[in-house]
């Protein structure tokens, strides 16, 4: 092992040892290293006659550059854009990031948590967590309704076992019950256990209550109190997007931090859909645990095994990306530009709500919970989903995604709130064309 990996290690250890559990193979062997890169940083500061060390082109003491590109990127100059960014982030992003996560989550008041780190979307922050916590035969917990891409990255490339729960009760709200019994059911064959939570949920727009994120916290509390190391992941993607009173407004992150010392509280989010900035690539990492002691040390070592890992795959996300991110969000407009879009997907919401209140729609499909985010889903009660699906498109030029035998998934942010009752109409019209066939 690196002798950089192990001084990381033997940081971490002395805090929490219960972390240093938790870390996949991979994980402890990572570190940031120091080599070329940290040579470079110490050239910037005191190479003040030439500098020979940094792998960029430069010309009359700017970058090198085209003028047909910087032509596009406009106000930003070259060495803000063209230039590596550090594989940890731009360190100004880095902080008003973090500064963002306590003014949006006001649980995090007293708490301290790490610096972000800057991954190339929340895609990446979500393969980089893999690298480092996950083994092959590590079980994560996730609902039956998620997002296809964890598969992907959790168990086809990770070889993690997935273990799924009902996302929905029968009273039509988050499934304690399910969630809880399929936590002790792993814990009992399991000392570690991966617990992936992602709301707004992806596919159902669906986010837990305030109590139904209070009971989350304390299944998972209790759990580590009986011995088990517990990874609780925010997969906080559609952050902000919050359309009713009852929903829980914060992460799940700020109540899991700093539970208990076997409780470790990953945070993934980021621009990309919070800022509606998607092909920017803006993602972050950021860590929260309970630590003995000052825990700036600990949080240090993740951040440069993170970073680590991120140097040993992509190097660094896109300077430009988070550039442009960072000029946003010191924008004055920054706030009252969130506040307007916000308002937009939120009456595309209420809209759907309203037509689906229609009692015609009941014999064609159940409406699933949602109060959040981006999208929404049915469940059709007599026709087959791709079925549908494809007829939808070929006749009607109408666009959906197909879910399994019986769920459509209808993403309202791309839909204009003037044709959200044409879309719906289209869609009954669907399910009676495929009925007829079949009569």
């Amino acid at each position: 092992m690196n002798p950089i990996a192990q001084e990381l290690n033997q940081i971490i250890e002395k805090k929490n040892p219960h972390i240093m559990e938790m870390l996949s193979n991979m994980g402890r062997n990572l570190f940031f290293p120091k080599g070329i890169l940290s040579q470079s940083a110490e050239a910037r500061e005191k190479a003040h006659k030439l500098n020979a060390t940094i792998g960029i082109a430069t010309e009359h003491g700017e970058t090198m550059h085209f003028s047909s590109v910087m032509g596009s990127i406009c106000s930003i100059q070259p060495r803000e854009s063209l230039t590596y960014a550090p594989s940890f982030g731009i360190p100004d992003l880095r902080k008003v990031w973090q500064d963002s996560l306590f003014k949006k989550n006001p649980s995090l008041e007293g708490k301290t948590i790490s610096l972000p780190v800057v991954t190339c979307g929340i895609t990446h922050a979500i393969s980089m967590f893999a690298d480092i916590w996950l083994d092959p035969d590590d079980v994560v917990i996730l609902p039956d309704k998620m997002w296809g891409n964890y598969n992907m990255i959790l168990n086809v490339k990770k070889g993690a076992k997935i273990s799924h729960y009902d996302l929905f009760s029968q009273n039509l709200g988050f499934n304690l019950e399910a969630f809880e019994e399929k936590i002790k059911t792993e814990a009992q064959q399991h000392d570690k256990l991966i617990v992936l939570l992602n709301f707004p949920n992806n596919p159902t727009g669906y986010s837990v209550t305030i109590e139904e994120g209070n009971r989350i916290t304390e299944i998972l509390a209790g759990i580590a109190e009986t011995g088990k190391n517990i990874i609780a992941v925010t997969d906080d993607s559609y952050f902000g997007l919050f359309y009713e009173n009852r929903t829980l407004k914060e992460s799940l992150f700020a109540n899991l931090c700093n539970r208990h010392s076997r409780l470790l509280a990953i945070k993934l989010d980021g621009a990309t859909k919070e800022n509606f900035v998607w092909g920017l690539r803006v993602g972050f990492i950021t860590y929260g645990c309970k630590i003995e002691g000052d825990p700036m040390a600990v949080y240090d070592a993740l951040e440069r095994k993170t970073a680590g890992s991120i140097r040993g795959s992509i190097s660094n996300a896109s300077h430009l990306g988070q550039t442009i991110v960072l000029r946003s969000m010191q924008s004055e407009n920054y706030v009252k530009e969130k506040e307007e879009k916000f308002r937009v997907l939120k009456n595309r919401a209420g809209r759907i709500k309203e037509v689906l209140s229609d009692t015609r729609y009941k014999e064609a499909w159940d409406v699933y919970p949602f109060n959040s985010g981006y999208f929404m889903c049915i469940r059709l009660k007599s026709v087959d989903a791709e079925t549908l699906r494809l007829h939808l498109l070929e006749k009607y030029g109408v666009g959906l995604i197909s879910m399994g035998k019986r769920d459509l998934r209808i993403a309202f942010s791309c839909l204009e709130e003037s044709d959200i009752l044409e879309l719906f109409n289209i869609i009954f019209q669907g399910v009676e064309d495929l009925k007829a066939l079949n009569e």
